[in-house]
């Protein structure tokens, strides 16, 4: 089943400002919470469905992203999705206090929870021939997780953890504040429990109460075909556990594209200066080998081949990353001058030098070197 288009889920246009987002989540949030829905499976994942598309066009460069390459843009883990509505809570507790009222003192309410943890910056190196392709890359990430000992609750037991008696367990409570105006009331996070709504009495030993340890994972990424030199995917819940049980950030991965040995990018295009003798240049020569994405290829030299004279490999270059089209590989001539010659061979270029074949002629209808750059990359 395709994916909806995430704007279309916030039913907002394209222009829609940052505020305009957060009001449409807010209110298709209200519309399929859990709590307005009980076992509405299919309010349930339309929640989901929400809170995925908001994760993405929150963030300015998600958004620019998904804007650029659509769905394709978000592979790699980008609006992976949410597994529980529990999950959405905790990612967007800010918005979730707001609407439901997440504040101590008797109110009802979800738990706010531990904060998140920190996002992480990766790098991953590419070659030409896996961005032609696509490709699945593991790669170990030293990072903050779970502790072991405790499995991230940082506690020495189940019996060391109490309910926080400053908000009821809840995570928030409620603060009154005097202005001009009155009394004005807000919810915060529970400074007694940092939003996580217990407190331990007895700390676990191995990670002193935090809950998490510094450690190693191996994450899979999978990179979308056509990527292009730094561009970023996101990948949602890899990055550092959050103390006591808080969430995971995201891990942001960043494109280096390597350097090819015989062939360079332009855009989609792939360009590779080929090297021809004097011989060939004049006689023709069809069986020529160049290299491509997919190994070699051959092609035909026609007789009377200047340099600078353009080849083109229909298709064979990279693909767009929003999957219509690809590009195509852009074949340079060179004509290459002998050097270093032999007396015989000076003898003979010397009995050709005034031949009428041999003059310089070119024609009006051949380009000079700016047209032809200008039909190479246009």
């Amino acid at each position: 089943m395709s994916k909806r288009d995430y704007y279309e889920i916030l039913e907002v246009t394209k222009t829609a400002s940052p505020d305009e987002i957060k009001k449409a989540y807010r209110k298709v949030a209200m519309k399929y919470h859990p709590d307005r829905n009980p076992g509405d499976k299919q309010a349930e994942e339309l929640f989901k469905e929400a809170a995925e598309a908001y994760e993405v066009l929150s963030n300015p460069d998600k958004r620019a992203q998904y804007d650029r390459f659509g769905h394709n843009g978000m592979r790699g883990g980008a609006g992976g999705g949410f597994s529980n509505p529990d999950d959405i809570f905790s990612h967007f507790s800010d918005i979730f206090g707001d609407l439901f009222g997440n504040a101590g003192g008797g109110m009802g309410g979800r738990q706010t929870g531990p904060p998140r943890g920190t996002n992480l910056r990766t790098k991953v190196k590419l070659t030409l021939e896996e961005i032609a392709e696509g490709v699945q890359k593991s790669i170990k990430i030293k990072k903050y997780i779970p502790c072991a000992t405790c499995n991230g609750s940082g506690a020495k037991s189940k019996d060391s953890v109490k309910s926080c008696s400053t908000c009821n367990g809840h995570g928030r409570v409620r603060q009154v504040t005097n202005t001009i105006l009155g009394q004005m009331q807000t919810t915060i996070t529970c400074p007694a429990c940092d939003g996580s709504g217990s407190t331990i009495t007895n700390k676990c030993g191995s990670c002193a109460g935090s809950g998490r340890q510094y450690g190693e994972e191996t994450v899979t990424i999978d990179i979308p075909a056509g990527v292009t030199e730094n561009i970023q995917l996101s990948m949602s819940g890899k990055g550092n556990v959050g103390e006591r049980g808080g969430g995971a950030g995201d891990l942001i991965i960043t494109i280096e594209e390597l350097p090819h040995e015989h062939l360079k990018r332009q855009s989609n295009d792939v360009v590779y200066s080929l090297f021809i003798s004097f011989i060939d240049a004049a006689i023709g020569n069809n069986n020529i080998e160049v290299p491509t994405l997919k190994g070699k290829a051959k092609i035909k030299v026609p007789p009377g081949t200047q340099s600078g004279k353009i080849f083109r490999l229909n298709g064979k270059g990279l693909p767009s990353l929003n999957g219509y089209g690809r590009g195509d590989q852009i074949i340079e001539v060179n004509v290459w001058t002998p050097q270093h010659l032999t007396d015989e061979e000076t003898k003979i270029l010397e009995q050709l030098r005034d031949k009428p074949n041999f003059q310089p002629n070119p024609s009006k209808s051949e380009k000079n070197f700016f047209e032809r750059m200008r039909d190479m990359f246009s």
